[in-house]
C-alpha cells in the first residue's frame, strides 16, 4: 500500500483550478472510505460510485482505510467529474496499477456503478486551466473527444469504461485518439434579409447595430415583422475568430449544450428566452456554483427579447451591469463566479397593452400607454444605441414584396464597415465602436465642435445624458464606416441622434 495521486479540475465558471488527489491507502484499521477537500453533496456519494465501478470491473477495493483528500483544500469542490480520477487514486494507491502514466495526466469523467465512463459538462474550460498549469495528457469520456481536441498542446485520450483504463495504466491495452480535425457547429441555413416586407428604417438600423455591435429596440405593432428582423441579425455578424469561438464553447459546455459531433460554436449565438424566464435563468445562477445564464450564452452573439414589456422590472433592470461591463458577477454560497456577457442586446415589444394593428384602433388610455412601456426603465433604454418604431404593414408593401436586399448583400457592407474599425481600434484591443469607451471618443478621437453641435445642444438643454452623448458619438463613427469615411461628420452625428429620438408612448 502506498500513497499516490492523481489530478483533477474543479470549475468556477469557465475559469478552472487544477486538483491533486491523493490517495492515502492503510495496511491497518478499519474498511472505511473519507473524503476531505470541502466536497459537495454529488461529490460526496463517489465514494460508493467508485467503489461499486471498481469492483463491477472486476477489480479488488483495498478492504482497509481509504483516504481521499482533494487539494487545494479550502476550495469547494462540486460534480461527478472527479470519478474517474478518484478511482484511479485508489487503484494506484493499492498497488494494483502502475502509477507512472498518471503524473501528468487529468482524468475527467463521471463512472457508472457498472463502470462506464458518463460525458461530463465543463470539459473545454477544464481542460484549457490543465494546460496551463502544465498537465501534458488528458483521459476524457468517449464522447467528449471532439470537444477535448479543441485544446491544442495536449494528448488527449479516450475511453468508454474504468476497465479500458485500467488496462492502459498497465500497459496492457490502447484507449482511443481524438478525431483529426474538429468540425465546427454553424447555422446551415442563415434566415434570409429578404424576407422582411418594407420597414426600410428597421433594416437600416439592424444593419448599424451589426456593423457597429449596438444595442437594438424595435416598437410596433404584433405582425410588423420584430421577430424576423431579430433573427436575421446573427446572419450579419462575421464568424466568431478562433479565441472568441473558443470563449464561446466555453460557456456552452459548462452549460452543457454542446453537440458531441460539432462542439465548436463558430457562428455568433441567438438567444432568445421567453419573458416566464426567472432572473437566474436570464442572467445565471442557482444553488452552490451558479450555472451561466442567457446573457452568457448569448456571448459574442444576440440576445432577444421578445415581448420585453412582459418580462417584468427586476428581470430587464437586472441586464444593466452586463450591458455596461460586458460580464457576469454571481455570488454564492460556495464563491463568486465570473462569466462572460458581452452580447448585442435586442429588444421587441407592442406600444401598448392592447396592440392594435395600427394607432387609430388603440383604445388604451394615454396612462395605461405609459405604464405599459414604463416598464422599460430609463436607465436601460439609455442603454439602447438605436430605436425604432415599425411600419404597419400595407396591401403595398406585401405587393412589394421580393425587392428588398439578401442578407448577403448587406453582409458585405457590414463586413467593410467592421474591417475599418477593427483597423481603427486594432492596438486597443477593441472589435467594435459599441465596445469603446466614452473617454477615449471625446478625449483622443474628439470631433469638431462643428460636428457635435446637435450633441452639445442636446447635453445642454438635457435632452441626453453623458452615456447617451457617448452611445451618439459611437454609432455616428459607425455611420461613418458604412459611408467609408474616415470621420464622423454633422450629418452622422444627426443621424446617430435620430435613432434615440422615437416616441415612447
Amino acid at each position: 500500500m502506498a500513497l499516490r495521486r492523481t489530478w483533477a479540475v474543479a470549475l468556477f465558471g469557465v475559469d478552472g483550478v487544477l486538483v491533486e488527489i491523493e490517495a492515502d491507502v492503510r495496511k491497518g484499521g478499519l474498511p472505511n472510505v473519507q473524503l476531505l477537500g470541502l466536497p459537495d453533496t454529488a461529490l460526496q456519494e463517489s465514494k460508493n460510485r467508485v467503489r461499486a465501478a471498481v469492483q463491477n470491473c472486476q477489480e479488488d477495493w483495498p478492504k482497509s482505510c481509504v483516504t481521499l483528500a482533494l487539494s487545494p483544500a479550502a476550495l469547494p469542490k462540486a460534480g461527478t467529474s472527479y470519478d474517474l480520477a478518484l478511482a484511479c487514486a485508489v487503484l494506484a494507491g493499492a498497488e494494483q496499477v502502475p502509477a507512472h502514466r498518471l503524473e501528468s495526466t487529468v482524468l475527467l469523467g463521471e463512472l457508472a456503478l457498472d463502470g462506464r465512463i458518463r460525458p461530463v459538462r465543463g470539459l473545454l474550460p477544464g481542460l484549457l486551466a490543465a494546460r496551463r498549469e502544465g498537465i501534458r495528457r488528458a483521459i476524457v469520456p468517449v464522447e467528449g473527444l471532439a470537444e477535448a481536441r479543441l485544446v491544442d498542446g495536449l494528448d488527449v485520450l479516450g475511453a468508454e469504461r474504468l476497465s479500458e483504463v485500467v488496462d492502459w495504466l498497465r500497459e496492457q491495452g490502447e484507449l482511443v485518439d481524438g478525431p483529426g480535425e474538429v468540425v465546427s457547429r454553424r447555422t446551415e441555413s442563415p434566415e434570409d434579409l429578404a424576407d422582411v416586407l418594407g420597414q426600410p428604417e428597421a433594416r437600416w438600423a439592424l444593419e448599424v447595430a451589426a456593423a457597429g455591435g449596438h444595442h437594438l429596440l424595435l416598437a410596433g405593432p404584433p405582425g410588423t415583422g420584430k421577430t424576423m428582423l431579430a433573427r436575421r441579425l446573427s446572419g450579419l455578424l462575421p464568424e466568431l475568430s478562433r479565441q472568441e469561438a473558443l470563449e464561446v464553447t466555453a460557456i456552452h459546455s459548462v452549460a452543457g449544450e454542446l453537440s458531441a459531433d460539432a462542439p465548436l460554436v463558430a457562428d455568433p449565438p441567438f438567444v432568445a428566452p421567453h419573458h416566464s424566464t426567472s432572473v437566474t435563468g436570464l442572467i445565471g445562477g442557482g444553488s452552490g456554483l451558479a450555472r451561466p445564464g442567457a446573457v452568457s450564452r448569448a456571448h459574442r452573439g444576440t440576445l432577444f427579447l421578445d415581448e420585453a414589456c412582459e418580462f417584468g422590472p427586476q428581470r430587464l433592470e437586472a441586464l444593466r451591469t452586463a450591458l455596461e461591463e460586458g460580464e457576469v458577477r454571481l455570488s454564492r454560497r460556495d464563491g463568486t463566479l465570473r462569466y462572460p456577457a458581452r452580447f448585442q442586446l435586442v429588444l421587441a415589444t407592442n406600444p401598448c397593452p392592447c396592440a392594435p394593428a395600427r394607432d387609430a384602433d388603440c383604445h388604451c388610455a394615454p396612462q395605461a400607454r405609459r405604464r405599459y412601456f414604463g416598464k422599460l426603465s430609463g436607465p436601460l433604454l439609455d442603454r439602447v444605441d438605436l430605436r425604432v418604431d415599425m411600419r404597419p404593414v400595407t396591401a403595398a408593401t406585401m405587393r412589394a414584396g421580393g425587392r428588398t436586399e439578401s442578407t448577403d448583400v448587406v453582409r458585405k457592407r457590414v463586413s467593410r464597415a467592421r474591417e475599418m474599425a477593427v483597423r481603427r481600434w486594432a492596438s486597443r484591443g477593441w472589435q467594435t465602436n459599441g465596445e469603446v469607451p466614452g473617454p477615449v471618443l471625446r478625449r483622443e478621437f474628439a470631433l469638431p465642435e462643428a460636428v457635435t453641435a446637435l450633441l452639445d445642444r442636446g447635453l445642454d438643454v438635457g435632452a441626453l445624458t453623458a452615456r447617451g452623448a457617448d452611445r451618439c458619438l459611437r454609432v455616428a463613427w459607425t455611420l461613418a464606416d458604412l459611408d467609408g469615411s474616415e470621420r464622423p461628420e454633422a450629418d452622422h452625428v444627426a443621424a446617430a441622434l435620430a435613432f434615440r429620438e422615437r416616441r415612447l408612448a
